[in-house]
């Protein structure tokens, strides 16, 4: 059984296993090399018969040399020798050809690349034939910047390694690929066996059994019970071992101590992928065991400790969860790791007639993550809306450049979770989850276009606006009501969540004049009065509508005498959103029958809420078009050579790290184009960290000088773009928006970033003068032992 290393995932979504290769494997080095067809052999040596290629071999499995595994064989190879003691180094990559065109090299090459700049190598050469179009291919997709140099029928690669956005976004569609299509055992099985099914009804696993039938799932469908010849009309064997037919997907719901070996019996028998509902596995051996045995099996896992997995798509049907009702069919993806949460939303959304595309939840995520489903949702094309309940991360960096991905394309909602202690401490206790700061969680997804609401209610509320209604192009709301005190209600819930109250255009004033009584209230909030006819009502709203001060129309209505002017609201599709408050209803909201749907609520909070978040995400969209590359903010002066040799000459006095001199502090920062002043200026004053989160990697805070460091204080994830400074000065009490003070939080963000060694960055105080100068008047810098952490790099949880 293969123990140690990395797994990972190839183009077809087979999981294979990455490590560093050791002497004893030899033997398997030299079998791959004499096993190459000869026309392999000769784009490898340049000729059918190599010479020495057993001593290759050995200095291949004792050096540097990383090997791919499937099970226990070795499918592919890659190396590099330093060339002397240069930062450059030679490689040459090996691949079995039947596994040649799943992307097996390419993996090879990303773990290589980790593994070299973790030991100062800064470039890659590889020599290579002309006609070798293969290899060619691999570097022209790889990402990363290189050259090439032909010598007749020889061409020279030279690949400079680094963390580029290009290659940051290659390696993530590789991702993307590779995880999709190990996602159709656990999303889109043409099999699906039920461990541990009993046949009483009510049980976890009868239900299971049950939910697949109702679904109208139409693969092949087995109960797996000692004890039954059938459950529920379905066709039930004593053990995994007995299935007729090699299944896609397991879905194990025995007792924890059972668990791992039916892991162990469903990866002899072939299956892809386990849904682990039991509960009680993590914090003991059982855990480990489960784990190592998926891997060594390749097998997906999604759980334990979970409520399933649905698919509503016609051609999946799939129903894997112990649904006390059907999971309704609609566009919304959800991914969340409280089983609870989960049903409380199916049940929210089948009442609205809305429902989900695909349901997973992933308990206490041994494997199967949002990560995934946010890779799966960005080509799913029945998935319009991205919901997330995530109490804890796995990759936070990774999670960003997928969400961010995702977002610009549909929207991406989380529910805020666990930000108190008392709300942590329960996280911790129901899904062994590991809590995060919620101010860097917070900065996170707001930096990824994540929209974040903190109930169910308002999450139900905002996806039914986003379902029905198009984005606002501002954040200019107007409110009609006939109802004053609805009014005011709606104008204070605006005004709490930021929405601005335009004065509306005097035509649009004349206008309503002419519908209303003289006692109407004229403005915005535009109190009709309750007297009016429901057609007098809807044409105030459509004349409001049209007014281009307002982006978006908020409607509070309640029954009167003259009739209800929400159940006669009828304007069509206006390009601006609509949402409706009916004070006092009892169901958070409705839909209303047109040409577009209304949503409804009960209260002008979560009405204004959903338009909140709305304009939000639309002011997200525009910046993200303009974004671009993140890597172009970093400063163009940056001398990361100095900086890495004052780095490395301290460690070498100071193994174990420690604060830098003044001189040494101030040599690194003026390097990225920070200066120190002797003393420090006079005007606004504050304090700027960077620092090492061991979670979400470097992080940047801006906070006002001389006051204790706070915990909630506002924090971006580095590197910054100016807009991410801007977005930090702006969420900042007394901040200025000042060009210098935003460069300077990009400067000290790509510090953090590409020095890892930097642990922490302080700059105390940092003056902006009154004629805009941006004065750092003393620093210190804190760094310790650390190489490359390859956040970015493609592997399983497991």
């Amino acid at each position: 059984m293969m123990t140690g290393g990395t797994t990972a995932l190839l183009a077809d979504g087979t999981v294979v296993t990455v490590r560093a290769l050791r002497e004893e494997d030899t033997d398997a080095v030299f079998a791959l090399h004499r096993g190459l067809s000869e026309r392999d052999r000769y784009l490898r040596f340049f000729t059918t018969r190599p010479t020495g290629v057993a001593d290759l071999a050995h200095t291949i499995a004792a050096g540097t040399g990383l090997g791919a595994f499937l099970g226990d064989r070795l499918i592919g190879v890659a190396h590099y020798e330093r060339l002397r003691d240069t930062e450059t180094a030679e490689i040459a990559i090996v691949v079995d050809e039947t596994v040649q065109a799943h992307g097996a090299g390419t993996l090879l090459l990303e773990h290589l690349v980790l593994t070299a700049r973790r030991h100062g190598i800064r470039r890659f050469l590889a020599d290579a034939l002309s006609e070798n179009r293969r290899m060619a291919r691999v570097f022209a997709d790889f990402g990363l910047p290189y050259t090439v140099n032909r010598d007749g029928p020889q061409v020279t690669v030279e690949l400079e390694l680094g963390e580029p956005d290009r290659y940051l976004d290659a390696m993530g569609e590789r991702e993307r690929v590779a995880d999709v299509a190990s996602l159709r055992a656990v999303l889109e099985p043409s099999s699906v066996a039920v461990v541990g099914a009993g046949r009483k009804p009510g049980s976890v696993g009868n239900a299971v059994v049950r939910n697949l039938v109702e679904a109208g799932f139409d693969g092949d469908l087995y109960a797996v019970n000692p004890h039954a010849g059938a459950i529920a009309g379905v066709v039930s064997v004593p053990s995994p071992a007995d299935l007729p037919v090699v299944v896609d997907l397991a879905v194990i719901c025995v007792p924890a101590a059972a668990v791992p070996d039916v892991v162990e019996e469903c990866g002899r028998r072939g299956v892809r992928a386990v849904v682990i509902l039991t509960a009680g596995l993590t914090g003991g051996d059982l855990a480990g065991r489960v784990r190592a045995t998926a891997r060594s099996f390749g097998i997906r896992v999604v759980g334990p400790n979970c409520f399933g997995v649905a698919n509503t798509a016609p051609a999946a049907r799939l129903d894997a969860t112990f649904a006390h009702d059907r999971v309704p069919a609609g566009r919304v993806g959800v991914v969340t790791q409280s089983g609870g949460f989960g049903i409380a939303l199916l049940e929210s959304l089948g009442e609205l007639g809305l429902g989900v595309s695909t349901f997973v939840s992933t308990g206490d995520k041994y494997d199967v993550s949002g990560n995934d489903l946010l890779l799966w949702w960005t080509d799913d094309e029945r998935t319009d809306i991205a919901v997330l309940y995530l109490e804890s991360f796995g990759n936070p960096r990774k999670f960003a450049r997928f969400a961010r991905r995702l977002a610009r394309l549909k929207p991406v909602l989380a529910i805020r979770g666990a930000g108190t202690p008392a709300a942590q401490r329960a996280a911790t206790a129901h899904t062994a989850a590991v809590v995060v700061p919620s101010a860097t969680r917070d900065a996170l997804f707001a930096q990824a276009g994540v929209t974040v609401v903190d109930t169910i209610a308002e999450l139900v509320g905002l996806i039914a606006a986003l379902s029905w209604q198009p984005l606002p192009a501002g954040d200019r709301v107007a409110i009609v009501s006939n109802a004053g005190g609805a009014a005011v209600l709606a104008a204070e819930a605006c005004a709490r969540q930021g929405l601005a109250l335009p004065e509306l255009e005097s035509s649009t004033m004349d206008t309503v004049r002419g519908l209303l009584p003289e006692h109407a209230g004229i403005g915005n909030p535009l109190d009709t009065s309750p007297v009016v006819a429901p057609e007098v009502f809807t044409a105030c709203v459509a004349a409001v509508l049209a007014d281009e001060r307002v982006d978006a129309v908020l409607v509070a209505g309640v029954p009167t005498a003259a009739g209800d002017p929400l159940g006669g609201l009828r304007l069509g599709a206006c390009g601006k959103p609509v949402v409706a408050v009916a004070p006092g209803r009892l169901t958070l909201v409705s839909g209303l029958d047109g040409d577009d749907m209304i949503p409804v609520y009960g209260d002008a909070a979560t009405a204004a809420t959903a338009v909140a978040a709305m304009a939000a995400r639309a002011r997200w969209l525009r910046a993200e078009a303009v974004r671009g590359d993140v890597t172009a903010s970093a400063p163009k002066e940056a001398d990361l050579l100095t900086a890495s040799r004052i780095i490395r000459a301290f460690l070498r006095e100071c193994p174990s790290g420690g604060q830098l001199s003044e001189k040494d502090c101030d040599d690194l920062l003026r390097a990225f184009a920070v200066d120190v002043s002797a003393g420090p200026g006079s005007g606004s004053a504050f304090a700027l960290r960077a620092w090492q989160d061991e979670t979400f990697g470097p992080a940047v805070c801006l906070e006002p000088a001389g006051q204790p460091a706070a915990v909630d204080a506002p924090v971006r994830l580095a590197p910054l773009t100016p807009a991410d400074a801007g977005a930090l000065l702006g969420v900042l009490p007394g901040a200025p928006g000042n060009a210098r003070l935003g460069s300077l939080l990009v400067a000290v963000g790509w510090i953090a970033d590409l020095l890892p060694e930097v642990t922490m960055v302080e700059l105390a105080p940092v003056t902006v003068t009154t004629d805009g100068r941006c004065i750092a008047g003393a620093a210190r810098v804190t760094v310790r032992p650390a190489v490359p952490g390859g956040q970015f790099l493609r592997r399983l949880r497991t």
